[in-house]
């Protein structure tokens, strides 16, 4: 699917002018509330959109290998800081493409009820599934090492503690409680155990 997808100028022009969008959609979403949020944190606020932009910083560092001709998944330039993006952008995009189906479910009668539940609920489940089919590509052609887990897996537990603890949790129909809390907290947990199992390590060939 990598291949098929981001091989050719043409394709990889396609997911990221997808991409694009989905990161103008979530920046939309978040615009609106982000005067209530200290700048420093907006990172954390917005993670929807900045998962997406880092999934864009994945697609943009193997655009020159595959405009050359070369095969993404044997070409694609590999190094310790990009260990670090790959690992991080699969994270947050498994991570915040499945919370919707929490954070929406745990609310589900209000969800399908409210004026435009065809974009609200059903639209952002299906648009944030995508984000998930996005980071499956990355494996193919990306690496990982201990720090870049272990500095995901630390900003899932602070991206959590700023959601709930703090308070400074994206915009919902209801206010989060502990639930929520955990289950976001079970889902960052996960996605970088799967980076792990995903990933090959940095260094090693491609067998």
């Amino acid at each position: 699917m990598a291949e098929e997808l981001l091989g050719t100028p043409r394709s990889l022009a396609v997911v990221c002018a997808f991409t694009a969008f989905m990161f103008a959609v979530g920046v939309g979403y978040y615009a609106p509330t982000a005067d209530e949020v200290p700048v420093a944190l907006w990172p954390l606020y917005a993670d929807s959109a900045v998962a997406v932009a880092l999934g864009g910083g994945v697609l943009a560092s193997v655009a020159s290998t595959v405009r050359r001709g070369g095969d993404v998944t044997v070409d694609a330039p590999t190094s310790r800081g990009l260990a670090y993006l790959h690992t991080l952008a699969f994270v947050w995009l498994v991570q915040f493409g499945l919370w919707p189906l929490v954070s929406l479910n745990l609310a589900f009668s209000e969800y399908v009820a409210a004026p435009d539940a065809w974009i609200y609920y059903w639209g952002v489940i299906g648009t944030h599934l995508l984000f998930v089919g996005l980071a499956l590509l990355f494996p193919a052609f990306g690496r990982t090492t201990r720090g870049a887990l272990a500095a995901a897996l630390g900003l899932g537990v602070v991206n959590t503690l700023v959601d709930y603890w703090v308070g400074y949790h994206p915009p919902l129909l209801y206010e989060p409680g502990l639930r929520l809390a955990a289950a976001t907290l079970a889902i960052a947990v996960g996605a970088v155990a799967l980076a792990s199992r995903s990933f090959r390590r940095l260094g090693e060939d491609s067998r």
